[in-house]
Protein backbone atom coordinates (compact mmCIF):
# COMPACT_ATOMS: atom_id res chain seq x y z
CA UNK A 1 0.00 0.00 0.00
CA UNK A 2 2.98 2.67 1.29
CA UNK A 3 4.47 1.68 -2.64
CA UNK A 4 1.38 2.15 -4.40
CA UNK A 5 1.35 5.45 -2.65
CA UNK A 6 4.90 6.40 -3.33
CA UNK A 7 4.55 5.88 -6.53
CA UNK A 8 1.31 7.89 -7.32
CA UNK A 9 3.30 10.68 -5.61
CA UNK A 10 5.66 10.63 -7.89
CA UNK A 11 3.38 10.39 -10.60
CA UNK A 12 1.90 13.22 -9.80
CA UNK A 13 5.36 15.38 -9.36
CA UNK A 14 6.65 14.05 -12.74
CA UNK A 15 2.82 15.51 -13.90
CA UNK A 16 3.60 19.12 -12.45
CA UNK A 17 7.37 19.40 -13.44
CA UNK A 18 6.70 20.06 -17.48
CA UNK A 19 4.09 22.42 -16.37
CA UNK A 20 6.31 24.58 -13.88
CA UNK A 21 8.68 24.73 -16.86
CA UNK A 22 6.49 26.13 -19.17
CA UNK A 23 7.29 29.77 -19.59
CA UNK A 24 5.29 32.98 -19.26
CA UNK A 25 6.75 34.77 -21.64
CA UNK A 26 4.35 36.74 -23.77
CA UNK A 27 4.84 35.03 -27.26
CA UNK A 28 5.44 37.45 -30.68
CA UNK A 29 4.69 36.99 -34.09
CA UNK A 30 6.21 38.54 -36.90
CA UNK A 31 2.81 38.46 -39.10
CA UNK A 32 1.07 41.72 -39.45
CA UNK A 33 -2.38 41.68 -38.37
CA UNK A 34 -4.94 41.20 -40.91
CA UNK A 35 -6.20 44.74 -40.91
CA UNK A 36 -4.00 47.62 -40.40
CA UNK A 37 -4.20 48.81 -36.50
CA UNK A 38 -2.29 52.16 -37.32
CA UNK A 39 -3.49 55.49 -36.99
CA UNK A 40 -2.23 56.71 -40.36
CA UNK A 41 -4.85 55.78 -43.44
CA UNK A 42 -2.22 54.01 -45.54
CA UNK A 43 0.66 51.89 -43.75
CA UNK A 44 2.38 50.79 -47.44
CA UNK A 45 4.01 52.43 -50.12
CA UNK A 46 2.50 49.19 -52.35
CA UNK A 47 -0.90 49.74 -50.62
CA UNK A 48 -3.40 48.99 -51.86
CA UNK A 49 -2.40 45.35 -52.02
CA UNK A 50 -4.54 42.58 -53.95
CA UNK A 51 -5.70 40.01 -52.56
CA UNK A 52 -8.66 38.24 -51.39
CA UNK A 53 -11.14 41.20 -49.54
CA UNK A 54 -12.84 39.79 -46.19
CA UNK A 55 -14.20 43.27 -45.76
CA UNK A 56 -18.19 43.54 -46.79
CA UNK A 57 -18.95 46.79 -48.45
CA UNK A 58 -20.74 47.91 -45.09
CA UNK A 59 -17.43 47.12 -43.13
CA UNK A 60 -15.37 48.81 -46.37
CA UNK A 61 -17.57 51.83 -45.54
CA UNK A 62 -17.57 52.01 -41.92
CA UNK A 63 -13.55 52.08 -41.78
CA UNK A 64 -13.10 54.79 -44.36
CA UNK A 65 -15.89 56.70 -42.38
CA UNK A 66 -14.23 56.20 -39.48
CA UNK A 67 -11.19 57.53 -40.93
CA UNK A 68 -12.83 61.00 -41.71
CA UNK A 69 -14.43 60.07 -45.04
CA UNK A 70 -18.11 61.38 -45.79
CA UNK A 71 -20.64 60.92 -48.34
CA UNK A 72 -19.51 57.25 -49.53
CA UNK A 73 -20.81 56.40 -52.68
CA UNK A 74 -21.68 53.04 -53.62
CA UNK A 75 -18.07 50.94 -53.49
CA UNK A 76 -17.41 47.72 -55.92
CA UNK A 77 -14.87 45.30 -55.61
CA UNK A 78 -12.26 45.66 -58.56
CA UNK A 79 -10.41 42.88 -60.10
CA UNK A 80 -7.57 42.74 -57.23
CA UNK A 81 -10.33 42.60 -54.63
CA UNK A 82 -9.93 46.23 -53.89
CA UNK A 83 -13.05 48.25 -52.40
CA UNK A 84 -13.06 51.16 -54.69
CA UNK A 85 -15.99 54.44 -54.68
CA UNK A 86 -15.41 57.71 -54.29
CA UNK A 87 -16.00 60.32 -50.67
CA UNK A 88 -15.34 63.67 -49.76
CA UNK A 89 -12.92 64.32 -46.99
CA UNK A 90 -11.72 68.07 -45.87
CA UNK A 91 -14.13 69.65 -48.23
CA UNK A 92 -12.53 67.51 -51.41
CA UNK A 93 -13.73 64.27 -53.24
CA UNK A 94 -11.58 61.83 -53.73
CA UNK A 95 -11.46 58.00 -55.62
CA UNK A 96 -11.22 55.72 -52.40
CA UNK A 97 -9.57 52.25 -52.22
CA UNK A 98 -9.57 49.89 -49.63
CA UNK A 99 -7.20 46.91 -49.85
CA UNK A 100 -8.21 43.74 -47.56
CA UNK A 101 -5.28 44.99 -44.67
CA UNK A 102 -7.25 47.63 -44.32
CA UNK A 103 -5.10 50.57 -46.02
CA UNK A 104 -7.03 53.12 -47.75
CA UNK A 105 -5.59 54.81 -50.50
CA UNK A 106 -6.88 58.37 -52.42
CA UNK A 107 -6.55 59.57 -56.02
Amino acid sequence: MRLMTLAAGALLAAGITPALAQSDAPRTTSTPPAVSTSGAESKTTAAPVPGKNSFTETEARKRLESFGYTDVSPLHLDAQSIWRGTARKGGQEFQVGLDFQGNIVTR
